[in-house]
C-alpha cells in the first residue's frame, strides 16, 4: 500500500509540477489530482496500522501504559523534527526566493508525526482505564471515537470557530491556515488529516488480532465490505436533506468525504493483499513493493527533483506526453535509489574501507 502511495504521489506532483498551457486546464490534469487525494490518507492509515502493530508488541511485552506512551510519543516526535529538517532543507536549497514562511509549512511530515504524538496520548489513556482482557477492544473504540470527534470538528474549526487568537503558524497545525488568513486545502492540519491516522489505528489492532491472523483472508474481505459500506453510508449521508453545519465543503472539510476515503483505503488493503498473495507480486520482484520499504527516503528526494530547484523538466510549460516521460524517469530513478537503499550493504562497504584507511592513518 505504500508503494502505491508513492507512484500516486509521484504523478500527482509530476504532473502538477510540470503540466503547462492547455494541459493545465484539461481533464486529464483533473483526474491527475483526484487520484493525489488517496497518498496522504494511505501515507497516515498506514502510519496508524503501523503504530498499532508495535504498540501491541509493547502490550505483549507487559510494559506500562506509560513507559508505552513515551516510547512511541518519541516516535512520533522523530518523525514531526524529520519534517521541520525535510522544511529546513528546502528552504536552504531554494535560499533566494523561497519566503521564509516556508519553514512553517504544514507538510505531511509534520501531520505524521503529531499524529503518532496523539495516538501514543490516546493509547495510553485508554489502557490506563481498560481491564487485562478489555485492553484492545478498549483501544479500537478509543481510535474510533478519536477519528470520529476530529472529522467532526473539522468544519467548524475551518470555518466559525476557527482560533484565530493563535499566532498562524500554531493555527496552521489546526486549520491550515498558513499566513494567507484562510485555511488552504493544500496543506496538512490536524484537522482533518489525524482521523485517516487513527482509523488505521483501529483497522491495525483489529488486523492483528488473534482472530485476524488466524483468518487472513477473511479478515481483510471483512475490510473490503466495510469499505464499500463506508462509501455507500457517504453518499446517503451527503444527499440527506439533513446538514449539521451551516458551511459544507464535501471536498475539504465534509466528514462524508472522509468516509468515502475511509471506505476506498480499506477496499485498497482487501486489493493489496489480493495482489501479494495471489497476483504478480508473488511472480518475484514488486516494484510496489520496494518503493514502500523507502517510501520516506523517496518521498523526501523526489521532490526537489519534481517542485525544487533542480526540477529534471521546466515547470508548468510541458505538455502530457513530455510530463509523462518525465514522471517515468522520477518513478525509475526512485526505484533505483530505493534498492541502492535496500540491497546495498552499507556496514560491510563502510568496514572494508575503514579496513583499507587504516594503515593509512597509522
Amino acid at each position: 500500500m505504500r508503494g502505491l502511495a508513492c507512484v500516486l504521489m509521484f504523478q500527482t506532483h509530476c504532473y502538477d509540477s510540470w503540466l503547462g498551457g492547455a494541459a493545465r486546464n484539461s481533464t486529464f490534469l483533473t483526474w491527475s489530482q483526484l487520484g493525489g487525494t488517496l497518498p496522504a490518507p494511505l501515507f497516515l492509515f498506514l502510519a496508524g496500522v503501523s503504530f498499532a502493530y508495535v504498540t501491541g508488541k509493547l502490550i505483549d511485552k507487559n510494559l506500562a501504559p506509560g513507559k508505552i506512551t513515551r516510547t512511541m510519543a518519541r516516535r512520533g516526535a522523530e518523525i514531526f523534527a524529520f519534517g521541520l529538517l525535510f522544511r529546513l532543507q528546502e528552504y536552504l536549497i531554494a535560499w533566494g526566493w523561497a519566503p521564509k514562511s516556508d519553514l512553517f509549512r504544514v507538510d505531511v511530515l509534520n501531520t505524521i508525526g503529531l499524529s503518532m504524538v496523539l495516538m501514543a496520548l490516546v493509547c495510553g489513556l485508554a489502557l490506563r482505564v481498560a481491564g487485562p482482557q478489555r485492553q484492545y477492544r478498549t483501544l479500537v473504540l478509543a481510535a474510533i471515537l478519536a477519528a470520529s470527534l476530529i472529522s467532526l470538528a473539522t468544519p467548524p474549526l475551518w470555518t466559525t470557530w476557527r482560533p484565530t487568537w493563535l499566532p498562524w503558524p500554531l493555527e496552521s497545525y489546526i486549520n491550515g491556515c498558513h499566513n494567507l488568513g484562510a485555511p488552504q486545502p493544500w496543506l496538512f492540519p490536524i484537522f482533518p488529516w489525524s482521523a485517516f491516522a487513527f482509523a488505521g489505528l483501529a483497522a491495525g489492532f483489529l488486523l492483528f488480532s488473534e482472530w485476524s491472523r488466524a483468518n487472513a483472508t477473511k479478515a481483510l474481505a471483512l475490510s473490503g465490505i466495510s469499505g464499500a459500506a463506508l462509501i455507500l453510508l457517504a453518499r446517503i449521508f451527503d444527499h440527506s436533506s439533513m446538514q449539521l453545519y451551516s458551511v459544507y465543503d464535501y471536498w475539504h472539510t465534509s466528514p462524508n468525504f472522509l468516509l468515502t476515503r475511509l471506505g476506498i483505503l480499506l477496499l485498497i488493503a482487501l486489493l493489496s493483499y489480493a495482489w501479494c498473495r495471489w497476483g504478480l507480486a508473488t511472480w518475484g520482484f514488486s516494484p510496489l513493493i520496494q518503493l514502500g520499504q523507502t517510501s520516506l527516503l523517496v518521498y523526501w528526494v523526489h521532490i526537489e527533483f519534481v517542485y525544487g530547484r533542480f526540477s529534471i523538466l521546466p515547470k508548468r510549460s510541458v505538455g502530457i506526453g513530455r510530463a509523462s516521460l518525465g514522471l517515468l524517469t522520477i518513478t525509475l530513478m526512485m526505484l533505483a535509489l530505493s534498492l541502492l537503499r535496500t540491497r546495498v550493504d552499507w556496514k560491510a562497504i563502510t568496514a572494508s574501507l575503514r579496513t583499507r584507511l587504516q594503515p593509512l592513518s597509522s
